[in-house]
């Protein structure tokens, strides 16, 4: 016999990213990597790895699933006065891993597609927390930090290695690399994940950002791009409270 529940308090439903022709893609968490250009790892004031035997293991973060923003509005962020924008690849994963560690050549397999998407952070309040020794959770995992664009299914993609991402902030352009100059490509980092993890279908990776990050404010317009594939456009608004 199936057990039944009766909730007592209302939840709102999974968060969901629209996917290219159509349907929803429901999320199950969001993990993001931190400095996977050797250009921002620079930029932010870190060694970047000479050769991949120097690359050490990679940097995870988290963002809660509601952080999705799909409807191109994203509002200013409360407690802070420095919005960045960190342009990115998103991998949305189709299947569970398998138990146990994944191995890198299974970690194609668990993909169903990409996105573009902005992990925002709020950089005077991880600044702050850096310089503390503290955790710098509430810099990345607020509401409304995680604009998407819409998902392609990865054979529509084809290789990624010699795509461009990009991002202009009001037609000027920001941030750009190609992916080839990731430290970790996608089944390294599937790789990584899941040694701390249990992979899972709904899981959203964000692969980390180039060079070029920089301050936001309300009125701006972002078109974040994978050449002409995928895009996202949104527009920070002022603050909702």
């Amino acid at each position: 016999m199936t057990a039944s529940f009766d909730d007592v308090v209302p939840v709102a439903a999974p968060t969901r990213v629209p996917v290219l022709g159509g349907g929803t893609f429901p999320v199950r968490r969001i993990y993001c990597v931190g400095r996977n250009f050797a250009d921002h790892a620079r930029e932010m004031g870190a060694e970047a790895p000479a050769s991949k035997a120097d690359r050490g293991t990679p940097v995870f973060f988290a963002k809660p699933a509601d952080a999705i923003v799909t409807t191109g509005d994203v509002p200013y962020p409360t407690a802070t006065r420095e919005l960045h924008h960190e342009v990115e690849l998103v991998v949305a994963l189709g299947r569970d891993a398998p138990a146990g560690e994944l191995s890198v050549d299974e970690a194609s397999a668990l993909v169903y597609g990409y996105g573009v998407g902005l992990d925002l952070t709020r950089r005077d309040l991880q600044a702050a927390a850096k310089a503390k020794g503290l955790p710098w959770d509430v810099a990345k995992g607020f509401d409304a930090s995680a604009p998407t664009g819409e998902l392609v299914p990865a054979d529509a993609i084809g290789e990624l290695a010699p795509r461009r991402l990009s991002l202009r902030v009001n037609g000027e352009l920001r941030q750009s690399a190609t992916l080839d100059q990731l430290i970790w490509d996608v089944p390294e980092i599937l790789h990584e994940l899941s040694k701390l993890f249990a992979l899972r279908a709904g899981d959203l990776v964000f692969m980390g950002t180039p060079a070029g990050v920089a301050a936001l404010q309300p009125g701006d317009t972002c078109e974040a791009t994978l050449d002409d594939v995928l895009a996202l456009h949104c527009r920070i608004t002022p603050a909702s409270l």
